[in-house]
């Protein structure tokens, strides 16, 4: 495989996002494109000058993305892409929602302390000021990133059930299927800024069910929630249906 230079999307204006950050979102988001064809080696020397950065954050991005189910290692040859279709992403994403269904559904049955609900009052406090400005501000991804894996692990934290957090941590290996798995189409930021704004209200929603003690209602918010996760059509309509 050779080693040209992708077509990569540069760093956005405004800097919504840390080159770190950009480099694996970028790299998820073409590999669900297809832009690297599974079995293709990633070059790391390559896709870092196409982006504008260092090795150093393209080596971390692939570590990353190889827990992730993504890309596979090539022995001292570094990583190439995996292949992946969407009845792999499908299957994953439905599992986590389950399990996150599950762990809001324990929650609304036996309520929050005071101690719980003041964790997650602060948590989504922290998630709306994301979207104050009405667009994504300077570090907005980033901080979204840190709101999002802090809300999903206080409501699986608070579940009481172990077992939840470690059957998610061996699904989170799937493609795609990690609630910090982000893939966003920075050609169509007002959709995405819309996309990262609902799912901070299934949050806020999911809160509510919970104090009001519906689990029906809990369970199945985060079900959906997780459905949702997957977003742009953009992105993810180019992987094959598979078998």
């Amino acid at each position: 495989m050779n080693d040209r230079p992708h077509p990569l999307p540069p760093l956005p204006s405004g800097k919504p996002l840390k080159p770190g950050q950009h480099v694996i979102v970028s790299l998820r988001r073409m590999i669900a494109e297809g832009t690297f064809q599974p079995g293709e080696r990633i070059g790391e020397v390559a896709t870092a000058e196409a982006l504008g950065v260092s090795r150093m954050p393209v080596r971390t991005a692939l570590r990353a993305l190889e827990s992730e189910g993504l890309v596979a290692r090539l022995g001292a040859r570094g990583y190439a892409a995996r292949s992946i279709t969407a009845l792999e992403i499908n299957g994953a994403i439905e599992v986590r929602g389950v399990l996150e269904g599950l762990a809001a559904r324990r929650l609304a049955q036996r309520g929050l302390t005071a101690a719980e609900q003041q964790n997650f009052r602060n948590c989504l406090a922290d998630g709306a000021a994301i979207f104050v400005e009405g667009v994504l501000a300077d570090g907005a991804l980033d901080l979204f990133y840190a709101y999002n894996v802090a809300f999903h692990t206080l409501l699986i934290d608070a579940s009481g059930n172990p077992s939840i957090g470690y059957a998610l941590a061996r699904n989170d290996h799937l493609p795609f299927a990690s609630a910090s798995a982000l893939a966003l189409d920075w050609s169509d930021r007002p959709s995405e800024f819309d996309h990262l704004r609902s799912a901070h209200e299934a949050h806020c929603d999911v809160i509510d069910a919970i104090v009001r003690r519906d689990s029906d209602e809990a369970e199945r918010i985060m079900r959906n929630h997780a459905l949702a996760a997957v977003g742009s059509e953009r992105v993810f309509g180019r992987i094959p249906p598979g078998p």
